[in-house]
């Protein structure tokens, strides 16, 4: 296994932060790999399609070794079911009509996920998230309308800009809003993202080379 640079990666994160949770991201990934990674005593793992993750994960495999499951993907309305029965958290929440499917969902399956709702501050028309001077009306309604267990705030920083300015930006939105966790930093930022107050960082390529 010599292609994984698990160890490393996460004893950087444990020496910038050891409170920060590393998402290893395991899309297009040769299960055997994750199941190494497993066998390390890792439980938090990110994908990014549906899909993709119904073939590879299952809710008992999960149970028997306490995995953690991520989704850190634009999640389609219609997808919302089956992500509810095999997520524990969305990183992608970003409009009322997915916070009213997932609270259906939630209710109909007895499940309660955890979400970050994604700030989108370039407003790329490519990427998911709500504008940031949406943000406070939007978390009002989860609040008020719905059952849905908030806890953070999630962006992608625009590829061209100083992912740094960024991170503080989503800091300082996340303490206005009274929430406390940060899922921010990839493999090219996560170390800035640390040290700028992520909690929870997704990290894929710099794990499998």
């Amino acid at each position: 296994m010599e292609t994984i640079y698990f160890k490393g990666v996460l004893d950087e994160i444990l020496r910038l932060n050891r409170n920060t949770t590393l998402i290893v991201v395991c899309k297009k990934q040769n299960f055997e790999k994750i199941k190494y990674i497993i066998s390390l005593g890792h439980k938090d793992f990110g994908e990014n399609r549906i899909q993709d993750a119904i073939i590879k994960w299952d809710n008992s495999f999960k149970q028997k070794n306490n995995i953690k499951l991520h989704f850190i993907g634009k999640l389609q309305s219609n997808k919302v079911k089956e992500a509810v029965h095999l997520f524990d958290y969305i990183h992608s929440l970003d409009s009322i009509k997915l916070a009213k499917k997932l609270n259906e969902q939630e209710i109909l399956q007895k499940r309660q996920l955890k979400y970050f709702i994604q700030v989108n501050f370039g407003q790329e028309t490519q990427k998911s998230g709500l504008n940031q001077n949406d943000l406070s009306d939007f978390l009002s309604f989860c609040r008020f309308n719905t059952k849905l267990k908030i806890i953070g705030l999630m962006c992608i920083p625009p590829q061209l800009d100083d992912p740094s300015f960024h991170f503080k930006k989503l800091f300082n939105l996340s303490r206005e809003c009274g929430l406390k966790e940060l899922s921010m930093g990839m493999s090219s930022d996560y170390q800035s993202a640390i040290k700028l107050g992520a909690t929870f960082v997704r990290v894929g390529s710099a794990i499998f080379k």
